[in-house]
């Protein structure tokens, strides 16, 4: 499967991949066997990485956080990080490495990138973000764009949010992804920072409106494409996370209905079918089945023998030798919807 990436062309966007739909970034979900999986679901999502520190990409394996499929295309890096000159190295990799943007977290609240001192606690050092965004611009052609929260803490007026943007985008950051909720980065966990603390739209709606020059991309919440659609009038773009892996199948109809494009939108099954001469590559070069087979498991909600298929996938797997027939044994656990009944009057 080969996979043009699709430029921005519309009056008013960044440069870059088209951002009107996109895959957030979550840690130890959007490695490079689900990403294989939902391009095989939309031709046009702009899907991102796993978020990868500084540390680890230049001191770690550079071929497995590197490391992506063609067909992955148009696809995004996510750093975490705040030292410009290791942020400027990273990006120089993702350049060579041919990705399409790389993409700062400033959104994670955990202790452990505080710690590191990356993720959301950069929005009170704005100044920083912009040194890092100007180091990575110079070192690399590709778009450099910020994702980050409203707020953290006590931090969060629209004035500070407009005091943070403000100041990155002067360094050279066109596009900044908003998680619609600000961050408690003491007193709640980062499943507590997704949930917790309210959604607030207007507050991103309100910055574009404000600052029409930049591409803003909402976060936070959305599950159905109708809300999408609604924010479109509104913002740039719009990121979908969770949603996404419980749901994979909502990508169906992005094609069609955010980007405009006709084609045949693939069955369930027909995705799974075709995700595993991709399995049978991985497994030759080591990959456990466990690893692939885990992002088929949300693929058939509500399908009569889901359950059964669930079960394969999540226990036999991870059997010694297990390769492909046990995905096919999951599918065959599945038993067909029947057909409504119509009346003759009906009819």
């Amino acid at each position: 499967m080969t996979v043009t990436t699709p430029l921005n062309d519309t009056p008013g966007r960044s440069s870059g991949p088209d951002r009107r739909f996109c895959v957030a970034p979550m840690m130890d979900v959007t490695d490079m066997h689900l990403r294989y999986l939902l391009r095989l679901i939309s031709r046009r999502t702009l899907l991102y990485t796993e978020m990868i520190t500084t540390g680890a990409l230049l001191n770690g394996d550079q071929r497995r956080f590197l490391g992506f499929h063609p067909a992955e295309h148009p696809l995004a890096l996510q750093i975490g990080g705040s030292d410009a000159n290791a942020m400027a190295e990273c990006a120089a990799l993702a350049a060579e490495a041919r990705f399409d943007e790389v993409n700062i977290n400033v959104g994670c609240p955990s202790d452990r990138v505080q710690s590191g001192r990356f993720g959301a606690c950069l929005m009170a050092e704005p100044d920083l973000v912009a040194e890092c965004v100007a180091a990575m611009k110079s070192a690399s052609q590709l778009p450099v764009t910020v994702k980050t929260r409203i707020g953290i803490d006590h931090q969060d007026s629209f004035e500070a949010l407009l005091e943070f943007v403000d100041t990155v985008a002067a360094a050279g950051c066109e596009t900044f992804i908003v998680h619609a909720r600000k961050a408690w980065l003491q007193g709640l966990s980062p499943k507590q920072n997704r949930d917790v603390p309210p959604l607030r739209y207007e507050v991103v709606a309100m910055l574009k409106r404000e600052r029409p020059h930049l591409e803003v991309v909402l976060n936070g919440g959305i599950t159905r494409l109708d809300e999408v659609e609604s924010h479109l009038k509104i913002v740039d773009g719009v990121m979908v996370g969770r949603e996404v892996y419980r749901n994979p199948f909502l990508l169906a109809q992005v094609d069609r209905r955010i980007f405009g494009e006709e084609g045949t939108v693939a069955s369930p099954e027909g995705v799974v079918l075709d995700y595993l001469p991709y399995v049978e590559a991985r497994l030759d070069e080591g990959v456990p089945l466990a690893r692939m087979a885990r992002h088929l498991i949300a693929l058939f909600p509500g399908v009569p023998g889901a359950r059964a298929y669930r079960r394969v996938l999540s226990e036999d797997v991870r059997q010694p030798g297990a390769g492909t027939e046990v995905i096919k044994a999951a599918l065959s656990c599945l038993r067909p919807v029947p057909e409504p009944a119509h009346s003759a009057a009906a009819a």
